[in-house]
């Protein structure tokens, strides 16, 4: 499970972000796509960003871009699994999330050594997964999405976005807790990126603080998306996903500031770095 921090009022401490590596062992995410989609490939990228100062590897075996196709468990299954055992037998410690909204996948990666689900649906796409994740006593992110990967990015609209987010929240971790999910093993997400437009984006950032409100451990994933490219370069042209590290470096530092908890990245030892300063920042006597 994740362990939560709190805050240390009598040293004066702020809560420390946990940076949680991205590890796509997919042959078609947006930014890293193939890179990592054999097991010795993902086992070295994993064991880099554990060196770089990850608290957390986050495995994924299905791209959940805009536009991306769903894939059966049994290939998820092929994907995730093996990177899995094989990371817990070299490193017992290390936190391992499960990215996906499969139940069958989830038990079996949890079973593998998976203490997290990451799970992009919010608990909507798979009724068993609230009992695998009950059942297993794991820590689950519920993220916020409009619609499905494949067609989220199709005109979502919002009258306020932040306002309809936290209702999803809200609603989604009624459910949870209803159905048996213990409320110490929630962690939220906004879902950047997932059915929302860049001024979506935009706003969501600009009102974190806002999620915090909900009581719940709040977990951003900003690394490299398309709304970064579109702020650097337009709406029409952005610029690609390999040129936008300093954007995402740029809103990762606001996270911290308006107090996220887990920051889910591509490029560690850069945003380990980025933080290390801001945290010296704001806990400068």
């Amino acid at each position: 499970m994740i362990k939560k921090n709190h805050n240390n009022t009598k040293n004066k401490e702020i809560v420390k972000t946990k940076i949680m590596g991205i590890l796509n062992v997919t042959p078609d995410s947006f930014y890293d796509g193939g890179k990592y989609n054999k097991t010795e490939l993902a086992i070295k990228h994993a064991e880099e960003m554990i060196e770089e100062g990850a608290d957390i590897i986050d495995i994924g075996g299905e791209s959940t871009r805009p536009w991306a196709v769903p894939i059966s468990p049994e290939e998820e299954k092929e994907r995730v699994l093996p990177v899995i055992s094989e990371l817990r037998k070299i490193n017992k410690d290390i936190p391992i999330s499960i990215d996906t909204y499969k139940s069958e996948v989830a038990e079996e990666a949890i079973d593998m050594g998976a203490t997290i689900v990451n799970d992009v649906s919010g608990l909507q796409f798979d009724k068993n997964m609230p009992e695998v994740i009950s059942k297993k006593n794991v820590s689950v992110i519920i993220m916020h999405i409009k619609g499905t990967p494949r067609d989220m990015q199709i005109n979502p609209t919002y009258e306020d976005v932040v306002k309809e987010i936290k209702e999803f929240l809200k609603e989604r971790i009624e459910y949870a807790t209803e159905n048996g999910i213990n409320k110490r093993n929630i962690f939220i997400d906004p879902g950047i990126g997932f059915g929302k437009t860049t001024e979506h984006n935009l706003e969501i950032l600009k009102r974190l603080k806002e999620f915090k409100e909900l009581g719940f451990p709040v977990v951003l994933g900003t690394s490299r998306k398309s709304f970064i490219g579109r702020i650097l370069g337009t709406e029409e042209n952005p610029i690609p996903p390999e040129e936008r590290l300093e954007g995402s470096i740029a809103t990762y530092v606001w996270a911290v500031i308006q107090g996220v908890d887990i920051l889910r990245v591509h490029d560690v030892k850069q945003t380990k770095m980025a933080l290390k300063v801001i945290d010296r920042i704001i806990n400068s006597k």
